[in-house]
């Protein structure tokens, strides 16, 4: 498969992590070296030939959506939600918009610095229809602004798992992935995180049938909280 050719960029929550900035902004509107987050987002997704991009919004939803009016590439569609509904719930809301293929679901508060070939590139290479989820990982020396612990343990075959009490992970979720949309088929509407459908494929031994995972070899600049932003600036001023 190539890379799909429609996405979602979550981006209703409350940002609450990044006050006091936050108080009069929406998170996906702070400027990082000059841009906002979320044109960061869709201008990294437009790089990989993602012509669609739906965004939802909720916090503060008329700044977002004057913003975003202005944008020509990606085209985007909105999806409002009247109270954040996490992750899991803000797809299964925006599905509608998304279409029945496989779509690129991705975080709003991360940067992908230009890298080749494209993350989204490998992403598509790897799909497989009988998955319902494939992630992006990022090492954790490279994650650049992030603090804590590693979020996955990988095998030679791309599965994950979590990790065992008192087990390193040494991969942190980037916050992209594809996403087949039967995953929500049964689902409730209303707000719920992703990692509940996660972990429906888990297996007893931890090991989960339904996810695979690709690892990015770049830099990846987690930008959740103030040190995060900091690091994130000096980390693009100076490339």
């Amino acid at each position: 498969m190539n890379t799909p050719h429609t996405a979602i960029v979550l981006a209703a929550g409350l940002g609450t992590r990044m006050k006091p900035l936050t108080d009069t902004l929406p998170k996906p509107l702070i400027e990082v070296a000059g841009k906002p987050l979320i044109d960061w987002c869709l201008d990294w997704l437009s790089l990989a030939g993602v012509a669609r991009a739906v965004v939802n919004v909720s916090y503060m939803a008329e700044q977002m959506e004057a913003h975003l009016a202005q944008r020509a590439r990606p085209r985007v569609s909105i999806s409002r939600e009247e109270t954040p509904l996490e992750t899991g719930g803000g797809v299964m809301k925006a599905l509608p918009l998304l279409g029945r293929g496989p779509f690129v679901a991705m975080n709003s508060d991360a940067i992908f610095p230009p890298s080749v070939p494209h993350p989204l590139q490998k992403l598509g290479e790897a799909w497989r229809d009988e998955l319902d989820f494939l992630m992006l990982l990022v090492p954790r020396e490279r994650a650049l602004g992030r603090e804590g612990k590693g979020d996955f343990i990988q095998d030679k075959s791309g599965r994950v798992r979590w990790p065992q009490p008192g087990e390193e992970a040494p991969y942190v979720f980037s916050g992209v992935e594809i996403v087949h949309p039967r995953v929500f088929e049964g689902c409730t509407q209303g707000a719920f995180p992703m990692r509940e459908l996660w972990q429906r494929s888990e297996q007893p031994d931890g090991w989960h049938s339904r996810i695979r995972s690709v690892v990015h070899d770049g830099p990846w600049l987690s930008v959740g909280d103030p040190g995060g932003l900091k690091t994130a600036e000096e980390f693009l001023v100076a490339r």
